[in-house]
C-alpha cells in the first residue's frame, strides 16, 4: 500500500469519525425532549384505578403516580404514555434533576444540575449507545458512542466545535486533532501495516507525514498542492 493510499485511509476514519459525532448531538436534543414531555405529562390528568386484592396480592393499575414532599411539591413521576414510560425525579424547586425514559426507538436516562440543564445524557439507540457530557451552557463538550464499526470518543470545545477525536475502526485506532473550525490538522494512526503520522494544512491537504512499515520509517513533505517535495529515505 502506498503512502498516499495509507493517509486516504486515514482521512476516510477522521471523516467517518465526525459524521457520528452528530449521534452525540441528537443524543442531547432527545434528552431536551424528553424533559420537556415530562412535564407536560406532569400537568395532565391521568385515569387512575385500583384492581382489588387477587390471590394475596394487591395490584395497581395506573398510567401515572406522582410522588409529592410534606409541602405538596412534586417529587417524583411515574408516567406511561403513547410514546413510551419515563421517571422523573425532582428537586425541592420543582426542576427535573434525573430522567429515565423509554421508547419505541431508544431507552436511556439524563441528568440535570440546579438550574435545571441537561448536564449528561446516556441514551441507547438502533445503533448503539451513546454517553454525552455538556457544559454550563448546555453545549456538548464530551461524548463517547459504540457504533457497529467501533467505539468513538469526541471532545469539542464551548464552540461546540469537536477538537479531539479518537476512533477505533476495525482497521486500527485513529487520534484527530482539529482546528477552531473543526477542520482536521493532526491524525495519528495505527494501521496492519504499521502506524502514520500526519500534519494537514488549513485546506485539509495533508503537508507531512511520517510512517513506519516493514520496510522501516518513511518521512515525506509535501506542497500545497499535497504533492512530495521532500521525502526520505
Amino acid at each position: 500500500m502506498t503512502m498516499e493510499e495509507r493517509l486516504a485511509n486515514v482521512e476516510r476514519e477522521l471523516a467517518r469519525a465526525k459524521r457520528r459525532n452528530w449521534w452525540l448531538l441528537a443524543a442531547v436534543g432527545i434528552a431536551v425532549a424528553i424533559c420537556a414531555m415530562g412535564w407536560a405529562v406532569m400537568g395532565g390528568e391521568q385515569a387512575v384505578h385500583a384492581q382489588g386484592v387477587a390471590e394475596g396480592k394487591k395490584v395497581i393499575h395506573a398510567n401515572e403516580f406522582i410522588l409529592e414532599d410534606q409541602n405538596g411539591k412534586p417529587r417524583a413521576s411515574l408516567a406511561v404514555t403513547a410514546d413510551g414510560s419515563e421517571l422523573d425525579l425532582f428537586d425541592v424547586g420543582g426542576k427535573a434533576r434525573a430522567v429515565l425514559f423509554v421508547n419505541a426507538d431508544q431507552s436511556g436516562q439524563f441528568l440535570s444540575d440546579a438550574a435545571g440543564k441537561p448536564r449528561a445524557s446516556l441514551a441507547v439507540t438502533a445503533d448503539g449507545p451513546v454517553l454525552t457530557f455538556l457544559d454550563a451552557a448546555g453545549k456538548p463538550r464530551a461524548g463517547l458512542n459504540v457504533a457497529a464499526d467501533g467505539p468513538v470518543l469526541s471532545l469539542r470545545d464551548a464552540a461546540g466545535k469537536p477538537r479531539a477525536n479518537l476512533a477505533v475502526p476495525p482497521d486500527g485506532p485513529v487520534l484527530s486533532l482539529r482546528d477552531a473550525a473543526g477542520k482536521p490538522r493532526a491524525g495519528l494512526a495505527v494501521q496492519a501495516e504499521g502506524p502514520v503520522l500526519a500534519f494537514l494544512d488549513a485546506a485539509g491537504k495533508p503537508r507531512a507525514d511520517l510512517a513506519v512499515t516493514a520496510d522501516g520509517p518513511h518521512l515525506s513533505l509535501r506542497d500545497a498542492a499535497g504533492k512530495p517535495i521532500w521525502h526520505a529515505p
